[in-house]
């Protein structure tokens, strides 16, 4: 196999969505290498939609009390329509993912309250110190969401090679309100997802499991004749 593919494949592996963080912060000539390396993404028509609001230090902690203040006191609107539904595999994947996650951490299967609690980790940042909201031009619609999709897979895989943790957050979405205020963010612009990154700590017991991934045979189908 040539060295890149190896390579790739590695950092590939060793990603996975960090749900505990230490407090120290990265240094900003880090996030901004790793803003660089993301900005070589590829999109429809080379529009590169993407747009990243960044928090650090006090601004994060803000924002974490603005989240859990607006969270409980508000249904969710997101500028994006969550699926539908749920169903066949994708269901049985979403719920391996959540119940490993409820082992890890110690929540029991039906303890809604406790469930609840894990949910507002989200808002938490999960502890944190740095949080990226990622937004796209509303006119460029589903392909400006997926270049931003293309984006964010190569934030974070940069960032891992630079050794820093992340998790792509769709519940950052949910509440896109207090966010527009927070950061300035204008109507033109429709928020896809947060990104909340810094390094691990590896001692968090949300950190404990990794999801499994489908082979290749059962997401490709070949016709060669």
């Amino acid at each position: 196999m040539p060295a890149g593919l190896e390579e790739f494949e590695r950092l590939l592996g060793q990603r996975y969505s960090c749900r505990g963080f230490l407090p120290r912060p990265v240094e900003r000539a880090t996030i901004e290498r790793i803003l660089e390396v993301a900005q070589r993404t590829p999109s429809w028509c080379n529009a590169q939609p993407w747009q990243a609001h960044i928090a650090s230090g006090a601004a994060t902690d803000r924002l974490r009390a603005v989240l859990a203040a607006h969270v409980r006191a508000h249904k969710s609107e997101p500028d994006f329509a969550f699926p539908r539904e749920y169903r066949g595999v994708y269901l049985a994947r979403r719920r391996e993912c959540g119940f490993q996650l409820y082992d890890a951490v110690g929540v029991a299967r039906g303890d809604r309250e406790a469930s609840a609690r894990q949910a507002m980790e989200n808002y938490r940042l999960f502890g944190a110190p740095h949080v990226l909201i990622v937004t796209t031009d509303e006119a460029l619609g589903v392909y400006g969401v997926l270049d931003c999709g293309a984006w964010v897979n190569n934030f974070m895989l940069a960032a891992g090679a630079a050794g820093v943790a992340s998790i792509a957050q769709a519940a950052l979405a949910t509440h896109p309100q207090p966010l527009r205020e927070f950061f300035g963010i204008g109507e033109d612009r429709r928020i896809v997802c947060g990104i909340s990154f810094g390094y691990e700590d590896i001692q968090h017991p949300a950190n404990r499991f990794r999801t499994r991934r489908a082979g290749g045979e059962e997401v490709a189908a070949w016709t060669d004749s």
